[in-house]
């Protein structure tokens, strides 16, 4: 089982790396391939080059085999959708069980992704979300979550996609546009990003 964790990671930095690691535990996965965006449809241009956030993300996950870096977006022309990328892991894969990974802000907000409705007939959608927070989700996203809601984390292998999975993890206080906006002011961003990663962003002159 593979999960999919797509993202600008600009830079990447711990928050990323902490879920990813718990949802590794928690689910019988067997490799999260970080897929960095190339073109965002909801947000501005990244800061750092596809190269350099590439570099960023080999760095970050070296000592952890089972992150693997995946550059398909990168290679491909125009904006990032998601569901393109799923139907190319999807080709590739078989019918191997894909996990979307999203957080709640993303997932609550479903319905403004780009035929969003056939995410989930190409993945299993994997929510991380704060076990406090009881955020509310679209009503066609509500309405998608009460059809095809797992609760046992097990499951998703049993078919390669169709389920959506609320999954509590710790979510850490960090933001890319935070640690860019402590580099611009001359502060150090160390701790919330691998320290491999701030060396990497030292030597490069990011973000200044």
């Amino acid at each position: 089982m593979i999960g999919i964790f797509g993202g600008t990671f600009d830079p990447v930095h711990s928050g990323h790396l902490r879920i990813a690691l718990e949802l590794m535990q928690e689910l019988p996965l067997n490799e999260v391939r970080f897929i960095p965006c190339h073109r965002p449809p909801h947000r501005s241009e990244p800061v750092a080059s596809p190269q350099h956030r590439v570099k960023m993300l080999r760095l970050a996950i070296a000592d952890q085999p089972s992150f693997v870096v995946d550059e398909r977006e990168l290679e491909r022309p125009g904006l990032s959708y998601m569901v393109d990328t799923l139907d190319s892991l999807r080709l590739s894969s078989g019918d191997k069980p894909l996990c979307l990974i999203l957080g709640m802000d993303a997932f609550i907000s479903l319905d403004t992704w780009h035929r969003w409705t056939q995410l989930i007939e190409l993945s299993h959608i994997v929510v991380a979300c704060r076990p406090e927070v009881d955020d509310k989700p679209a009503a066609a996203v509500a309405a998608l979550l009460d059809t095809c809601r797992e609760f046992d984390p097990q499951a998703l292998q049993q078919r390669p996609y169709g389920k959506i999975l609320m999954l509590p993890v710790t979510q850490l206080e960090i933001s890319a546009t935070r640690i860019r906006a402590l580099i611009k002011d001359n502060k150090s961003p160390r701790y919330l990003i691998p320290e491999d990663v701030w060396k990497y962003i030292k030597k490069e002159s990011l973000y200044l």
